[in-house]
């Protein structure tokens, strides 16, 4: 005896472009932030992020211009993205990857 499952319903707020492809977190490196201040915010935000990691991560930020902190889904994206910018840090556009 086999279950039926109802199919996944997908949101599609674009163009369709992107599809099934990871969306990109990323986060610009900007003067009025500490790096103490983007530690916190990645680790407060994002899963599996220790403060360590996100020292590491506003180095790669500080050093690089940008880093991307998170990839995955776009509703996940969003809310990540819509979270950080709520901590005062400064966010490329969303992008798929």
């Amino acid at each position: 005896m086999s279950t039926l499952t109802p199919p996944k319903e997908r949101l599609d707020r674009g163009s369709g472009t992107g599809l099934g492809r990871p969306w990109n977190v990323i986060v610009l490196n900007d003067n009025h932030n500490t790096f103490e201040g983007v530690a916190f915010a990645l680790s407060a935000v994002l899963p599996g992020v220790s403060y360590d990691n996100g020292m590491s991560l506003a180095n790669r930020i500080h050093t690089s211009g940008q880093a991307i902190v998170w990839s995955g889904d776009q509703e996940q994206a969003e809310l990540y993205w819509e979270q950080l910018g709520g901590h005062g840090l400064t966010l490329a556009p969303l992008e798929t990857g």
